[in-house]
């Protein structure tokens, strides 16, 4: 029977309507319900953000002040808790974490290297790599750049790095010298930590060169750390040292206390155009917005395994060890999501929590896999899904074919906040192909064109009040001008994030897409969600993506590409199949003006459609200028949109 989009799939039994955190949470600030908490979160911040903190008993101190303060010279008009101190590898290595308990599993694709480590484990390596980057002149704002895979030495020297006060940032060794040079020159580190090469997919790939390039371009780095990773015998060029030698072994472990909107780390923008936006989070932002989501939306605390499926250059990476904070255990995974990979790991690691991009979700139901059969899941009681909106056929998938007892966490938001601006929550009902609600101190609403809230009708996904997890700043941005025309150009003190989303009466939240890739039809706006919902449909295809090559004044072509199944021809039957199926299950103005069979659909690293580069290539702009092939998953396929006329 097909599913259609707000259909009942999962309802919260009443144990977990006692037990969930958020529960708990809900009843000792007196609310009954999650709409009254949610309102109460976005309308009384300070008070929500300040139970927050005493709620998780945040390590830090508090001089007795405000938690907000208005400060034009902040970018979102605030500063939180402006008299606060803490640290963030202080509240991941608290001593309330009971040090036996297991704090990591790590696996790659091959097997060949799996680890295990203990929160006492972690704590001693921490404290010794912590004393080597101090030797080194390692301080307080000192930036220390990352290009490892998603190994247990990147958690630990970004915990020995925010220990210091130092600022972490990591690029994962997939990404070529240019974009990582994009990147790393704009924050001028001290040292960098890099590994000599990686396997992926069973393939090797020997990156000596590229870090000797990322090298040379550094001016300002006093040292290079070399992990062996490929070839354990691989050494460090020139002045270089192993990561075992930077270790100080029996080292004192302590933490340099920074004020709340201190700088933990910088992320990046996905890059695919221009130069790579590089976003400032505070120590204390992170902090109390990864501990009310991890709980009060994934439900996740000590005795869960929890799993993310990211790289070192993905925000998920960021929000995977978070899990740290609340004392739970995570899956750190270095190698390709083939087949039923992830699911045979989150069997075999007992994983309670298991997180990935939809189109993960969306090729397992396509491949026909039954991971609920194949695999024991019985300790699997939450799913996250992110990177791009999740049909209602996946969410109907994961009930049928992988457990029935599940809380679907679909969510969306992004680097910018390292967060979700909606997403799960254990105390509501879920239904097929809608976000359950807005997360807590989180006040999104739709904005039409007006600029005035709309419920039941897709709009422009703003945030009328700030998040503690805004940026601190842009680096190299000092007056903010950049922060301010990246986010409240359009609505002056309203962030637009620049998706299109649709809020229901009863609060769920549908994604539609980016409202920068919007198609417009005679006038009629339309989000590309639905358009991929009934494209993907089709069992002979296996990935697509539209553009409306239109342009202000004049209407242009709507053009579908589609990637098939090996031994699919995109024959005139199939060509009417998909027009009749989309002008009948949207409109006539979907249907598009010409259909075309790719090898692939462009994605980002986090699995997002590059619906906008795409269209540029197609509107004459070079490949090379359109998208920064290192931001995108599959470059190769790129060349493909080239029109024939300039190929």
């Amino acid at each position: 029977m097909p599913i259609a989009e707000g259909d009942l799939l999962w309802e919260p039994s009443e144990a977990v309507r006692r037990t969930a955190h958020v529960a708990r949470f809900m009843a000792g600030q007196g609310f009954g319900s999650y709409d009254e908490l949610w309102r109460w979160s976005v309308t009384d911040t300070a008070a929500f953000w300040d139970a927050v903190w005493s709620a998780f008993g945040v390590l830090g101190e508090r001089d007795g002040g405000p938690v907000r303060v208005p400060d034009p010279s902040a970018v979102p008009g605030v500063r939180w808790f402006p008299g606060a101190t803490l640290n963030y590898a202080r509240n991941v290595l608290r001593p309330d974490h009971d040090p036996d308990a297991c704090a990591v599993i790590f696996r790659t694709e091959d097997r060949r290297d799996e680890r295990r480590l203990t929160y006492g484990e972690l704590a001693r390596q921490v404290a010794d790599v912590r004393a080597g980057l101090a030797e080194l002149g390692v301080t307080r704002g000192d930036r220390v750049a990352a290009y490892l895979p998603n190994i247990p030495e990147a958690l630990i020297g970004f915990l020995a790095t925010a220990s210091l006060g130092a600022i972490w940032s990591s690029c994962p060794p997939d990404f070529g010298a240019p974009s990582v040079i994009d990147r790393f020159a704009q924050i001028e580190p001290k040292v960098l930590l890099a590994v000599d090469g990686y396997s992926y997919n069973g393939t090797e790939h020997d990156r000596r060169d590229v870090v000797g390039a990322i090298e040379n371009s550094l001016p300002t780095l006093r040292a290079t750390v070399l992990i062996p990773y490929l070839d354990p015998a691989a050494t460090p060029a020139g002045d270089g040292l192993l990561f075992a030698d930077l270790a100080r072994p029996g080292a004192a472990l302590a933490f340099d206390e920074v004020p709340f909107d201190h700088p933990l780390w910088i992320l990046y923008t996905s890059g695919t155009t221009g130069p790579p936006k590089p976003i400032v989070h505070g120590h204390g932002g992170i902090v109390v917005e990864h501990l009310k989501a991890l709980s009060f939306h994934q439900d996740i605390g000590r005795g869960d395994v929890f799993f993310w499926f990211t790289t070192t250059g993905w925000m998920m990476w960021n929000y995977l060890i978070g899990g740290l904070l609340l004392g739970a255990t995570v899956v750190l995974y270095d190698g390709a999501p083939n087949g039923d990979a992830l699911w045979r790991l989150v069997a075999e690691t007992g994983v309670t929590y298991f997180g990935v991009g939809a189109p993960y979700i969306l090729a397992s139901m396509k491949a026909g896999l039954e991971p609920g059969t194949t695999h024991d899941l019985s300790r699997l009681r939450g799913i996250g899904s992110t990177g791009s909106p999740l049909p209602p056929e996946g969410f109907g998938w994961l009930y049928e074919h992988v457990g029935r007892d599940l809380l679907v966490g679909s969510f969306s938001g992004g680097t910018d906040v390292a967060t979700g601006f909606v997403g799960p929550c254990p105390l509501l009902p879920l239904r097929a192909g809608v976000i359950q609600c807005r997360s807590l101190g989180a006040r999104v609403e739709a904005y039409d064109d007006a600029g005035e809230p709309v419920t039941d009708r897709v709009g422009e996904l703003v945030l009328t009040e700030p998040m503690p997890s805004m940026p601190v700043s842009f680096w190299n941005d000092p007056d903010g001008h950049r922060y301010r025309d990246s986010y409240f150009a359009r609505y002056p003190g309203v962030w637009r994030h620049g998706d299109w989303i649709k809020i229901r009466p009863d609060g769920g939240c549908v994604i539609q897409g980016r409202s920068d890739s919007t198609l417009n039809r005679g006038g009629v706006r339309m989000g590309t969600a639905d358009f991929y919902r009934v494209v993907e449909a089709f069992d002979e295809v296996v990935d697509s993506l539209v553009v409306d090559t239109g342009r202000l004044g004049a209407q242009g072509r709507l053009l579908l590409f589609v990637q098939l199944t090996d031994g699919t021809a995109l024959t005139g039957e199939l060509s009417g199949r998909l027009r009749s199926a989309l002008r009948s299950a949207l409109s006539p103005r979907h249907v598009p003006d010409e259909i075309s069979a790719v090898p692939g659909v462009p994605r980002t690293l986090s699995g997002k459609k590059l619906e906008v580069p795409v269209r540029r290539i197609l509107l004459g702009t070079p490949v090379a200028q359109a998208a920064d092939p290192d931001a995108v998953a599959n470059p190769e396929v790129l060349s493909c949109f080239i029109p024939a006329e300039r190929a």
